[in-house]
Parts: structure tokens; C-alpha cells; sequence
């Protein structure tokens, strides 16, 4: 084992909260270390393919800090603390005007008003990845090239293993690099290497039976290893049975082009999506967050259809930045099409009689009158997405997949960003930000609030209370 002197602060993982974080801390007068697992010098990373969009709950981020925090209530039924909502609504504009203070550049990427700031170039403009150059690579780039300027370092290819203890104080990592374990010993430790979305083991024990059956909409890097080095040391977490991400296509799971973009929530939210039954299986109206989490815990993930005709098709299916029509078709995804729906069920592998009434209860509940919801089982909610007929031939059919992007769930810290065990207490000298970092979206309405913002905010919010902490402000 090789041992090397002692930083103010080790950072576990290289996505924007660990860059983030990392700069800050330098600016404040810390010695930094970031350790990284990925050996390239274009590591890949959510980060790195993200396409830049830096919003709160789908509102403009700069918007009133007290709607933006009720957005966040609302969006997680109260699931986040007001604290942490509160927070999150004040420094999410600070996140944007301190990555322009670093160099990065920001856009108008369409009329809506989650659009209003996005990273320059942007990272989506067509189906499939598209990254170089882009959006969060420029991001990774120029925070690497200031991180280095400051006099710090990350250092690529080194495997966390364990936490280092002193006690009940974090006082470093212990990491493999080209197959010899190094300690490096810090004052404080921050982990943010993401969430477990790309380890099948917790997948499969929190999100799904059935791992293989979900697409990795993201990078696939996040194996959870910050939680596991927490957990391994008393570190408390929230549920961690909900992910980020959205409804796909079956064929991403072969196809490339079909993954991140374009995804089916407007058709899911316009219309119905089915099981292998042809019956509803999930309220439409919570979102495609929510049904992608619906999709991944059916029995079989891979026997939904969504399922809508020609206006739905003509309209919301054509309406997003890489929208599925005429996208998804040009670039080979399935899309069954019939003049009637029993001819559309065969097509789609389904039983036709099951499906002709399902949609005939849904069209019927339309005609009743949209109020608040639809007296459908499930319910069907109608404030957030306008439900439309399925009534207009041709009538279509794309298999669907959950498309996985993070993971909601993590490390349980406090409004400081300090890890914390079951009964509230602080393990000294450990932080955790980013989506490693649980508490601040999720929960039973698995209610999505912001990657990117929440990364930014705690990321800073981490390094400032060390440094302060370390009185080096």
C-alpha cells in the first residue's frame, strides 16, 4: 500500500457536482483531490452526455425563490424537507451565474420554460448521443482546466474501495489505481459519484426484478459505490426505490438512436399505456417519470404499449426539442399502425377484445367531462397533462421500455450536506452532494425536482461549510 500526504479535501467522483464542488473548495483556499474511476481523459459520466437543461420542477430557474420552493413541495407531495426545498429554490440561480463566472455559456434552447437556461452548445438536437463538444462536455472540460489552474487535480482511473476512519471521524479514501491501493488522506471527504443506476445488484434489489429489462438512459456509470462506502461505516439513507428518468421506446434496448431522445412521455401523457393485458396499469396524468418507475416494477418491464391515434400522433408526439414523430420511425422504433384498434391489437401482440374496452372506458370517462381527474381505475389526474381521445384512425402502438437515468434515493445528509446516521448524528468529516446525495427528490409521488440544480446547489453548499469548517474563509 502506498500512502501520500494529506489534502484539505478528497472528492469521490468527477460528474458537475464533484467539479463543482472541487473548484469551490479551491477558490476558498483548499488543496483538493478529485478521484475519479474512469481512465479516459473524456471520462464518461451523466454528466458528460447531459443535455444541459438547468431548471427547477420544469420552471424557469431564476423564477420567485418562494414559487420555486412550493414547486418542489408540490412536486414531491412534501417528501423533501422545506429545508432542503428552500434551499434549493435560493441557490439554483447562483449555480447558473457561478458557472458562468467559470467560463461556461448558456442558451434559450426552445419556448419552454425549462429551456430558458441551457448549457451552450446544447446537448440535444437530434435522436441518439451526441455529446462531444457539448453541453456537459464543455462543462467537465472547462471545470477540469480551472480545477488545474487553481492548483488541484483529479486524478483519473482510481477505483474508490473504503472510507477511512479515525474513530468516528471520515479522514480519507481508500482507492485502487492500476490494481495498487493508495489511502489519501484528506480533512474532510465529499462523495458524489452519482447514484446505482448502473449496478444490476441494487437495481435489482430496490427498482426491479428484472434489471436487464430497463435501459440505461444515462451513462451507466453509477455503481453506488459512495453509498456502499457509507453504508459500511453507519451512513443512514432515504428510500432509494425510485429513479429519474423516462419512457422509451422497446428498441433502444438495440438501438442507439433511440436513446436519450426521443422519449414517448407526451404520447404516454395524451394517451394510455398498457400491459401485456391491455389494460391501464398507472395513472398517465403523474408523468413519465412516474410511469417509467410504473413500467420497471411490472412484472415483466418489457410488456408495455403505448397506445394513442392520429391526433395524439400529429400533436403532443410532435411537439419536443427531438420529438418521436417523425423521429422515432425515421431512425427504426417500432410503430404499429391500424385503422381499428382490434387490428392494431394484433399487430402489438395484444388481446384485442381487453384493449377495445379499455379504450372504450377511457374515451368514454373523456366524454363524462375532464374536471380534476378521470373516474378511471387507476385514476387518471388531468391538472397536469390534458387527457385526449383515442378516437381518430389510424390508431398506433409503440412497445415501451423505462429509460433509467439516476437514481432518487441516497446517502441521508443534512441542509449542511454532512452525512448523517439513523438517529440524526453527524459522522464527521463526510459530506455527500449530487444525486449521491438522497432526500431531495423522490419519495412516494416520486416527485422529480432538478439533476443538474440539486448537483450545483449541494455541491457548493459542501464546500463552502468545509471550508468553513477548516476556517479558510
Amino acid at each position: 500500500m502506498v500512502n501520500r500526504k494529506q489534502d484539505d479535501v478528497v472528492i469521490v467522483g468527477g460528474g458537475i457536482a464533484g467539479m463543482i464542488s472541487a473548484n469551490r473548495a479551491a477558490q476558498l483556499g483548499l488543496k483538493v483531490t478529485v478521484l475519479e474511476k474512469g481512465t479516459a481523459q473524456k471520462y464518461l459520466c451523466n454528466t458528460r452526455i447531459t443535455g444541459g437543461s438547468f431548471h427547477i420542477c420544469h420552471r424557469d430557474i431564476m423564477h420567485d425563490e418562494a414559487i420555486l420552493k412550493q414547486a418542489i413541495l408540490d412536486s414531491t407531495a412534501g417528501f423533501v424537507p422545506e429545508e432542503f426545498a428552500a434551499l434549493i429554490a435560493k441557490d439554483g440561480r447562483r449555480v447558473v451565474r457561478w458557472l458562468q463566472d467559470e467560463g461556461l455559456k448558456f442558451m434559450r434552447a426552445s419556448g419552454s420554460e425549462h429551456h430558458r437556461w441551457v448549457l451552450s452548445p446544447p446537448g440535444r438536437s437530434k435522436p441518439g448521443i451526441d455529446w462531444e463538444g457539448r453541453a456537459g462536455d464543455v462543462l467537465l472540460r472547462t471545470l477540469e482546466q480551472q480545477l488545474t489552474r487553481r492548483g488541484s487535480a483529479i486524478v483519473r482511473g482510481a477505483h474508490a474501495d473504503a472510507l477511512i476512519t479515525d474513530g468516528a471521524r471520515c479522514t480519507g479514501v481508500l482507492a485502487t489505481i492500476a490494481g495498487q491501493q493508495k489511502e489519501f488522506r484528506a480533512r474532510a471527504v465529499i462523495i458524489t459519484d452519482g447514484g446505482f443506476q448502473g449496478n444490476p445488484e441494487m437495481v435489482g434489489r430496490y427498482i426491479s426484478k428484472y434489471p436487464e429489462r430497463i435501459k440505461q438512459r444515462g451513462a451507466g456509470t453509477g455503481h453506488g459505490d459512495g453509498l456502499r462506502m457509507a453504508q459500511a461505516i453507519g451512513a443512514a439513507t432515504t428510500s432509494l426505490d425510485a429513479f429519474y428518468g423516462h419512457v422509451l421506446s422497446r428498441d433502444s434496448l438495440t438501438n442507439d438512436l433511440l436513446w436519450p431522445y426521443p422519449m414517448l412521455d407526451a404520447i404516454v401523457t395524451a394517451g394510455i399505456i398498457v400491459n401485456a393485458h391491455g389494460e391501464r396499469f398507472v395513472d398517465e396524468g403523474r408523468g413519465g417519470v412516474f410511469v417509467a418507475n410504473a413500467i420497471a416494477r411490472l412484472d415483466d418491464p418489457l410488456s408495455a404499449a403505448c397506445i394513442f391515434d392520429r391526433d395524439i400522433w400529429e400533436q403532443p408526439g410532435a411537439r419536443e426539442l427531438v420529438p418521436p414523430n417523425p423521429n422515432l420511425p425515421e431512425v427504426g422504433g417500432t410503430l404499429f399502425q391500424a385503422e381499428d384498434l382490434a387490428a392494431l391489437a394484433a399487430q402489438a401482440g395484444l388481446p384485442a377484445a381487453a384493449l377495445c374496452a379499455t379504450v372504450d372506458t377511457y374515451n368514454s370517462a373523456i366524454k363524462q367531462g375532464v374536471t380534476s381527474s378521470l373516474p378511471l381505475t387507476p385514476e387518471r389526474r388531468t391538472q397536469r397533462y390534458q387527457p385526449m381521445m383515442i378516437a381518430k384512425p389510424p390508431f398506433y402502438a409503440i412497445p415501451a421500455v423505462a429509460g433509467i437515468t439516476y437514481t432518487m434515493g441516497g446517502i441521508a445528509i443534512n441542509i449542511n450536506t454532512q452525512v448523517v446516521r439513523a438517529d440524526a448524528s453527524i459522522i464527521d468529516g463526510l459530506f455527500a452532494a449530487g444525486i449521491a446525495a438522497g432526500g431531495l427528490e423522490g419519495g412516494p409521488q416520486i416527485g422529480y425536482v432538478a439533476g443538474l440544480a440539486r448537483c450545483g446547489v449541494t455541491a457548493l453548499r459542501a464546500a463552502e461549510h468545509i471550508a468553513e469548517q477548516l476556517g479558510s474563509t
